[in-house]
C-alpha cells in the first residue's frame, strides 16, 4: 500500500521582550535557578497579571509580514492543566479569539531535485506564557523546579497539516525561523529553547480524504532532529497499521540519541484542558491606527526584497528567493553589489549561492561572521571580471582570503601579486604555450583533424596545465583554433 505522510508544526517562538508577558521580571537565559521569577510568576495569592506591550507589537509584527489577520479584539484564557513546573495550575494563552489569525509562510524546497516554491497556510499565532523547567539531573535522585522561564512571552504559530514530508517541514521551519529573525520579535536560538517546534504526524492511504490518527512530537530545538522524528515517526506508524495494529493519539518525545520517539503521555484534545476566559484580563483591544504605527516601523521584507532583486538586479526568481531566506545574506549580497557594481550583480549571486556558502556550511560559520567582507569580495569579482585572474584562480585567492582573516581592503590584490596568479593575457606569451602544447601532443592534434572534439578539450587542458592554470580561457581557446585552423 502506498501511504501519504501529513503534517502539521506548532512553533513556540519566544518574543525578544525586555521582561515577562504578565510581569515585570527580567529574562536573561543561565542565570541562577528561581532569579528571574517574582510574585506574578511565582503566582502568589493577591497577585494579578498586566499585558506587555511590547509583546503585542512583535505578534503584531510578525502577523502583517505574514498577510494574516490582526484580531481588533482577542481574548485570553487559561489553560488548566497540573504540573510541578507550573505554578499556577494554569497556563495563560488564547484559545477561541487569537491576535493572529490565518496567513502563509512561502519557502523553497527540492523536489525530484529540482527547487519549487511551496506555500503553507497558518491556522493561527497566539500570545502565551511558557511554563518553568523541571531539573532531573543532578539533584541526588530529586527533581528540581527552574521558574526562571515561567512567563516568558511566546507566540505559538500553529500551521494547517499541509505539508507532506519531512523535508517540507524542515523548509517550512527554516523559513519561518528566518521571518522571526529577520523581524526581530525572536533571537531564533534553539540551543536555548527560543525557536522550538512540536511536529502532528499521521499517515494515510494515498487517495483517502480523511486524516489518519496523529501523534504529536514536543520540543523538538534543532532542524536535523525535527527531520529526523519526522521520519522515524512515519515509519513507526505505517510499520504499525501495516502490521494490523493501530495509531494511538498520543504525545512523543525524541530521543537523539536512539533516533527515535517514545511515548510521553495520552494526546490531550482541547476539552481535557477546559479552557475558558482569563478573569484577571480584560479583552486585548488593538485599534487599527496602533497597527498602522507598527507597520510603518518594519523593515522591508523578504517578499517584497525578492522582488526588488529581480526588479532591480535582473536576477531570476530562484536567485533572490535564496538570497533573502536570511537578512544577513541579503545585506551581504547588497554590500558586494554596492562595492563592485550593478553589472556584478548576477556574479555576486552565484559566488554567494556556490562558494561562499559551501564554505560557510563547512566551517560552521554564519554569514554575518564571515571573515570574507562584502567589499572584499567585490574587489575578487573586479578581477575576474578585468580578466586579472580566471574563475577557477579566483577560487584559490578566495580560499586564501577566508584563512587571512584580514580586513585589508585590497586583500585579493595583495594575494594575487604574492602568490604570482595574474592571468596571462599576453598573446606572445600564450601563443608560445600553445605552439609548445601543439609540438608535444601530435597525436590529439591528429585526432582532432579527424573530426574528434574531446581532442580540442585534451589540448586545453594541457595548455591550462602547461600555463599552471594562468592562462586566459577565452584568449586560449580562440588562438589554439586559430592554429587548428577550427
Amino acid at each position: 500500500m502506498q501511504w501519504e505522510v501529513v503534517i502539521g508544526l506548532e512553533t513556540h517562538a519566544q518574543l525578544t521582550t525586555q521582561s515577562k508577558i504578565f510581569s515585570g521580571a527580567p529574562i536573561r537565559f543561565g542565570a541562577e535557578p528561581n532569579t528571574q521569577a517574582c510574585p506574578v510568576d511565582l503566582a502568589l495569592p493577591g497577585v494579578l497579571p498586566v499585558m506587555n506591550r511590547g509583546a503585542v507589537e512583535r505578534a503584531i509584527q510578525f502577523g502583517l509580514a505574514i498577510g494574516a489577520t490582526i484580531a481588533p479584539r482577542s481574548i485570553f484564557a487559561r489553560k488548566n492543566y497540573f504540573y510541578p513546573d507550573l505554578p499556577k495550575g494554569y497556563q495563560i494563552s488564547q484559545y477561541e479569539i487569537p491576535v493572529v489569525q490565518g496567513g502563509t509562510i512561502s519557502f523553497i524546497v527540492e523536489k525530484d531535485g529540482k527547487p519549487e516554491m511551496r506555500t503553507v497556510q497558518l491556522t493561527r499565532a497566539h500570545l502565551e506564557e511558557d511554563a518553568g523547567k523541571s531539573l532531573h539531573e543532578d539533584y541526588h535522585g530529586m527533581t528540581g523546579i527552574d521558574l526562571n522561564r515561567a512567563g516568558t512571552p511566546l507566540l505559538e504559530i500553529v500551521t494547517e497539516p499541509d505539508m507532506r514530508s519531512a523535508a517540507e517541514a524542515v523548509a517550512y521551519a527554516k523559513a519561518l525561523h528566518a521571518l522571526v529573525t529577520w523581524l526581530g520579535v525572536c533571537d531564533g536560538n534553539m540551543q536555548e529553547g527560543s525557536f522550538r517546534c512540536d511536529a502532528n504526524v499521521s499517515v494515510r492511504p494515498v487517495g483517502q480524504q480523511e486524516y489518519g490518527t496523529r501523534c504529536e512530537i514536543k520540543n523538538l530545538n534543532s532542524f536535523r532532529f525535527l527531520e529526523e522524528a519526522i521520519n522515524y515517526e512515519v515509519r513507526r506508524q505505517v510499520e504499525l497499521i501495516e502490521d494490523g495494529g493501530r495509531v494511538v493519539q498520543e504525545t512523543r518525545l525524541y530521543d537523539p540519541d536512539r533516533r527515535e520517539t517514545r511515548s510521553m503521555r495520552s494526546k490531550e484534545d482541547a476539552q481535557d484542558y477546559r479552557y475558558f476566559p482569563d478573569p484577571d484580563l480584560p479583552p486585548l483591544a488593538i485599534s487599527q491606527a496602533w497597527i498602522d504605527r507598527v507597520r510603518e516601523a518594519m523593515p522591508e521584507l523578504p517578499g517584497a526584497m525578492r522582488e526588488r532583486f529581480v526588479a532591480d538586479y535582473g536576477l531570476p526568481e530562484y536567485d533572490a528567493a535564496v538570497l533573502t531566506q536570511s537578512k544577513a545574506m541579503a545585506a551581504y549580497f547588497e554590500a558586494v553589489v554596492a562595492a563592485a557594481g550593478r553589472e556584478q550583480a548576477k556574479p555576486a549571486a552565484n559566488w554567494l549561492m556556490g562558494d561562499v556558502s559551501s564554505t560557510l556550511n563547512r566551517e560552521g560559520v554564519d554569514i554575518a561572521d564571515a571573515p570574507v567582507g562584502g567589499a572584499q569580495l567585490a574587489l575578487l569579482l573586479k578581477r575576474i571580471a578585468d580578466g586579472t585572474i580566471s574563475n577557477k584562480i579566483a577560487k584559490e585567492v578566495f580560499g586564501a582570503m577566508w584563512e587571512a582573516k584580514s580586513d585589508a581592503a585590497d586583500l585579493a590584490d595583495q594575494i594575487i601579486e604574492s602568490k604570482g596568479l595574474k592571468q596571462i593575457s599576453d598573446s606572445g606569451a600564450l601563443e608560445k604555450i600553445v605552439d609548445e602544447v601543439l609540438a608535444a601532443n601530435e597525436k590529439s592534434v591528429a585526432e582532432f583533424r579527424a573530426g574528434k572534439e574531446k581532442a580540442f578539450n585534451a589540448l586545453i587542458g594541457q595548455a591550462m596545465k602547461a600555463s599552471r592554470g594562468k592562462a586566459n580561457p577565452a584568449q586560449l581557446t580562440e588562438l589554439l583554433k586559430q592554429k587548428l585552423g577550427a
